[in-house]
Protein backbone atom coordinates (compact mmCIF):
# COMPACT_ATOMS: atom_id res chain seq x y z
CA UNK A 1 0.00 0.00 0.00
CA UNK A 2 2.93 2.34 0.73
CA UNK A 3 4.28 2.00 -3.09
CA UNK A 4 0.87 2.85 -4.42
CA UNK A 5 0.65 5.90 -2.23
CA UNK A 6 4.24 6.71 -2.99
CA UNK A 7 3.50 6.35 -6.77
CA UNK A 8 0.37 8.41 -6.82
CA UNK A 9 1.79 11.09 -4.57
CA UNK A 10 5.01 11.53 -7.39
CA UNK A 11 2.62 11.29 -10.15
CA UNK A 12 0.43 14.25 -8.61
CA UNK A 13 3.03 16.24 -8.04
CA UNK A 14 3.84 15.91 -11.22
CA UNK A 15 0.95 17.02 -12.60
CA UNK A 16 0.83 19.52 -10.06
CA UNK A 17 4.06 21.17 -11.44
CA UNK A 18 2.31 20.78 -14.74
CA UNK A 19 -0.76 22.86 -14.15
CA UNK A 20 1.65 25.48 -12.24
CA UNK A 21 3.84 26.28 -15.27
CA UNK A 22 0.65 26.34 -17.96
CA UNK A 23 -1.51 28.10 -15.30
CA UNK A 24 1.30 31.05 -15.22
CA UNK A 25 1.98 30.94 -18.94
CA UNK A 26 -1.45 31.35 -19.48
CA UNK A 27 -2.41 34.05 -16.90
CA UNK A 28 0.79 35.93 -18.36
CA UNK A 29 -0.10 35.80 -21.78
CA UNK A 30 -3.95 36.99 -20.41
CA UNK A 31 -2.37 40.09 -18.82
CA UNK A 32 -0.13 40.92 -21.54
CA UNK A 33 -2.74 40.30 -24.13
CA UNK A 34 -5.59 42.26 -21.78
CA UNK A 35 -3.34 45.56 -21.46
CA UNK A 36 -3.22 45.88 -25.04
CA UNK A 37 -5.57 48.35 -26.64
CA UNK A 38 -7.11 47.04 -29.93
CA UNK A 39 -9.81 47.94 -32.21
CA UNK A 40 -12.71 45.08 -31.22
CA UNK A 41 -11.41 45.20 -27.80
CA UNK A 42 -14.51 42.75 -26.66
CA UNK A 43 -13.62 40.17 -28.98
CA UNK A 44 -10.15 40.09 -28.13
CA UNK A 45 -10.80 39.64 -24.65
CA UNK A 46 -13.13 37.07 -25.58
CA UNK A 47 -10.57 35.37 -27.47
CA UNK A 48 -8.26 36.04 -24.77
CA UNK A 49 -10.81 33.73 -22.37
CA UNK A 50 -10.88 30.80 -24.77
CA UNK A 51 -7.27 30.80 -25.64
CA UNK A 52 -7.29 30.19 -21.59
CA UNK A 53 -9.30 27.60 -21.72
CA UNK A 54 -7.96 25.87 -24.34
CA UNK A 55 -4.31 26.01 -22.60
CA UNK A 56 -6.13 24.52 -19.35
CA UNK A 57 -7.99 21.57 -21.56
CA UNK A 58 -4.53 21.41 -22.83
CA UNK A 59 -2.87 21.07 -19.84
CA UNK A 60 -5.62 18.43 -18.47
CA UNK A 61 -5.02 16.17 -21.71
CA UNK A 62 -1.31 16.21 -20.56
CA UNK A 63 -1.90 15.12 -16.89
CA UNK A 64 -4.06 12.38 -17.83
CA UNK A 65 -1.27 11.23 -20.68
CA UNK A 66 1.17 11.26 -17.23
CA UNK A 67 -1.46 8.90 -15.28
CA UNK A 68 -1.80 6.84 -18.10
CA UNK A 69 1.67 6.55 -18.51
CA UNK A 70 2.20 5.57 -14.96
CA UNK A 71 -0.43 3.02 -15.19
CA UNK A 72 1.33 1.46 -18.07
CA UNK A 73 5.00 1.47 -16.28
CA UNK A 74 3.13 0.05 -13.04
CA UNK A 75 0.71 -2.46 -14.79
CA UNK A 76 -2.42 -1.03 -12.54
CA UNK A 77 -4.97 -1.43 -15.34
CA UNK A 78 -5.90 -5.23 -16.41
CA UNK A 79 -4.32 -6.57 -19.18
CA UNK A 80 -5.73 -5.56 -22.57
CA UNK A 81 -7.00 -2.40 -21.07
CA UNK A 82 -7.03 1.43 -22.80
CA UNK A 83 -4.88 3.03 -21.04
CA UNK A 84 -5.63 6.49 -21.95
CA UNK A 85 -9.71 5.78 -21.68
CA UNK A 86 -8.55 4.51 -18.12
CA UNK A 87 -7.00 7.73 -17.14
CA UNK A 88 -9.47 9.67 -18.29
CA UNK A 89 -12.38 8.11 -16.30
CA UNK A 90 -10.42 8.45 -13.11
CA UNK A 91 -8.96 11.80 -13.77
CA UNK A 92 -12.40 13.17 -14.89
CA UNK A 93 -14.16 11.24 -11.73
CA UNK A 94 -16.46 10.04 -14.30
CA UNK A 95 -16.10 6.40 -13.08
CA UNK A 96 -18.16 4.11 -15.47
CA UNK A 97 -16.29 0.73 -13.62
CA UNK A 98 -16.25 -0.93 -16.91
CA UNK A 99 -12.45 -1.05 -16.18
CA UNK A 100 -10.49 -1.45 -12.76
CA UNK A 101 -7.36 -1.67 -11.21
CA UNK A 102 -5.62 -4.43 -10.72
CA UNK A 103 -5.45 -5.21 -6.81
CA UNK A 104 -1.74 -4.46 -5.99
CA UNK A 105 -2.79 -0.66 -7.63
CA UNK A 106 -5.86 -0.23 -7.26
CA UNK A 107 -5.63 2.70 -4.83
CA UNK A 108 -4.63 4.48 -7.95
CA UNK A 109 -7.69 5.45 -9.35
CA UNK A 110 -9.04 7.00 -6.39
CA UNK A 111 -5.61 8.96 -6.37
CA UNK A 112 -6.05 9.89 -9.75
CA UNK A 113 -9.68 11.44 -9.47
CA UNK A 114 -8.41 13.14 -6.02
CA UNK A 115 -5.51 14.89 -7.93
CA UNK A 116 -7.94 15.64 -11.53
CA UNK A 117 -10.47 17.10 -9.02
CA UNK A 118 -8.02 19.81 -7.41
CA UNK A 119 -6.54 21.20 -10.61
CA UNK A 120 -10.37 21.34 -12.70
CA UNK A 121 -10.82 23.37 -9.50
CA UNK A 122 -7.41 25.12 -9.85
CA UNK A 123 -9.01 25.69 -13.30
CA UNK A 124 -12.18 27.01 -12.73
CA UNK A 125 -10.25 29.40 -10.48
CA UNK A 126 -8.03 30.45 -13.29
CA UNK A 127 -10.74 31.00 -15.50
CA UNK A 128 -12.80 33.11 -12.70
CA UNK A 129 -9.38 35.04 -11.98
CA UNK A 130 -8.53 35.61 -16.11
CA UNK A 131 -12.75 36.41 -16.58
CA UNK A 132 -12.37 39.12 -13.94
CA UNK A 133 -9.58 41.17 -14.99
CA UNK A 134 -10.94 40.99 -18.85
CA UNK A 135 -14.02 42.71 -17.36
CA UNK A 136 -12.39 45.01 -15.32
CA UNK A 137 -10.34 45.82 -18.78
CA UNK A 138 -13.49 46.26 -20.33
CA UNK A 139 -14.77 48.56 -17.85
CA UNK A 140 -11.46 50.54 -18.10
CA UNK A 141 -12.21 50.90 -21.98
CA UNK A 142 -16.02 52.01 -21.12
CA UNK A 143 -14.49 54.66 -18.70
CA UNK A 144 -11.95 56.10 -21.14
CA UNK A 145 -15.25 57.42 -23.00
CA UNK A 146 -13.86 55.36 -26.41
CA UNK A 147 -16.67 55.57 -29.08
CA UNK A 148 -18.24 51.69 -29.22
CA UNK A 149 -16.80 51.34 -32.94
CA UNK A 150 -13.85 51.26 -30.77
CA UNK A 151 -14.76 48.69 -27.86
CA UNK A 152 -16.86 45.98 -29.73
Amino acid sequence: MALQFLAGTIISLVNIMIHALVTVGAIGIARRAGLRHSTGARLHLMAVMVATAAALMVAHTLEILVWALAYLVVGAAPAGSEFLYFAFVNYTTLGYGDITPVPDWRLLGPMTAMNGILLFGWSTAVLFEVLRKTLEHLAAINAKGFSSGDRD
